[in-house]
């Protein structure tokens, strides 16, 4: 039976207090394989997984739905459920969406939409998560349509924070829904709530406006840790101090201190999250990389065998995964060079693979690297190789690494 995500919350603020708590892992929904491991390893494990899907990977076919299996919300809800009945995960699994809001699909930002429009788009974006069964919703109105780095006014996210909200709960009452989590904050460093003294204004402004509607606290609020993803690197650094007293403020208000940019964390680092008693950390696309490595592998593999003669016909898998993830730009967000173009990435062959690495997963709805990809597979079974099953172990290496660290292993034993 599942657990409430809010009633698990509630467990594991007094597991805190006992010495013997855990923190959740957030997982970006980069492909179907990264759930088959998610999944399997939570089955394995006794503990539960979230599902944190952006509005660039998982949206509204109104929106251009997702780059991720082309996934709406429904369809998303669906196929997680579906992979859950046919490995036996009757555990608990949480939907989550992660930065919605206004201007947090690409192309709205780009666009530079008004601001009515935003709030339009973003509440029909949360309608359709809610109609999906979403169990957290991440409020977020931070991005500025103009500038990227702009800091947004404290009062203005909260404004729009409150409009939000009260829209989600008024859409899930009419409906007669269950109750849902929500997430507020950003792990944005330029302005994002890095001091306890901004922290903690934030959280009492929020809940005073909250309070007045008789609207809902949020469950989790996200602050900054000194984490920062760029690349395939983790190169910001983890503040012990910060996100220690950054967790003991949101607990003192009964709320779930969380951290964004996890990726490519050391496992020095990760031991390091159960003292400080965060309660969250989200992860994405460390996965997406590490299955795009377990691909180019199997790739290696099979021309191995094919110049060996195991092989007649070699799938042409890593030649279209490159140039496709060159060519999809996607790559921009994680690169530090703003000034890097897709003619400069194609002149450097080390600078190209470097690209696809960090680029490679969103490509892997493309009907083009779906059919290479099962070349490959095929091949490779002629072998004796069941390359899907090696990919969905290689994603799970990371995964598991994190569910140690963050003391997850037969969490629901304890509880």
């Amino acid at each position: 039976m599942k657990v409430q995500l809010n009633s698990l919350l509630t467990s594991l603020l007094e597991l805190e207090k006992q010495g013997n708590g855990a923190t959740l892992l957030g997982i970006g929904p980069m492909s179907s394989n990264l759930i088959i491991a998610s999944l399997e390893l939570a089955r394995d494990g006794n503990f539960p997984i979230m599902f944190i899907a952006s509005r660039n990977q998982v949206d509204s076919d109104e929106f251009g739905a997702g780059y991720v299996n082309g996934w709406n919300q429904a369809r998303f809800a669906q196929d997680i459920q579906n992979i859950a009945n046919e490995i036996g995960f009757t555990g608990s699994y949480y939907l989550c969406r992660d930065h919605g809001g206004p201007w947090q699909r690409d192309e709205e930002r780009n666009n530079h939409i008004a601001k009515e429009t935003a709030m339009a788009i973003a509440k029909q974006s949360y309608l359709e998560d809610i109609l999906a069964g979403f169990d957290l919703l991440m409020i977020d109105p931070t991005k500025d349509p103009f500038e990227v780095g702009k800091v947004i006014p404290l009062e203005a996210v909260i404004d729009m924070t409150v409009e939000l909200i009260e829209y989600c709960e008024a859409e899930r009452i009419q409906r007669g829904l269950p109750e849902i989590a929500y997430e507020v904050g950003t792990e944005e460093t330029n302005g994002g709530l890095t001091s306890t003294d901004r922290y903690e204004e934030f959280i009492q402004a929020l809940n005073q406006r909250l309070d007045k509607l008789g609207l809902p606290h949020p469950s989790f609020i996200v602050g900054q840790t000194g984490t920062l993803t760029r690349k395939t690197e983790q190169v910001g650094t983890f503040n012990y101090n910060n996100a220690q007293n950054l967790a003991r403020m949101a607990a003192s208000y009964g709320v779930s201190l969380k951290e964004h940019n996890g990726d490519y964390l050391s496992d020095e680092t990760l031991l390091l999250h159960r003292p400080t008693m965060i309660s969250a950390v989200n992860v994405a696309p460390q996965y997406g990389t590490q299955e795009t490595r377990a691909l180019i592998t199997l790739t290696n593999v099979e021309t191995f065998l094919h110049d060996k003669g195991a092989i007649t016909n070699r799938s042409r898998l890593y030649d279209i995964l490159l140039t496709k993830a060159i060519d999809s730009e996607r790559w921009k967000k994680w690169v530090i060079d703003p000034n890097i173009t897709v003619e400069t990435i194609k002149k450097d062959p080390e600078l190209s693979l470097e690209i696809l690495d960090i680029a490679g997963h969103y490509t892997f709805n493309d009907p083009d690297i779906i059919r290479e990809t099962s070349v490959l597979y095929q091949n490779l079974s002629q072998c004796g190789i069941d390359g899907k099953r090696y990919v969905i172990e290689s994603i799970k290496q990371p995964i598991h690494n994190y569910a140690v660290a963050f003391n997850l292993i037969n969490l629901f034993d304890r509880i």
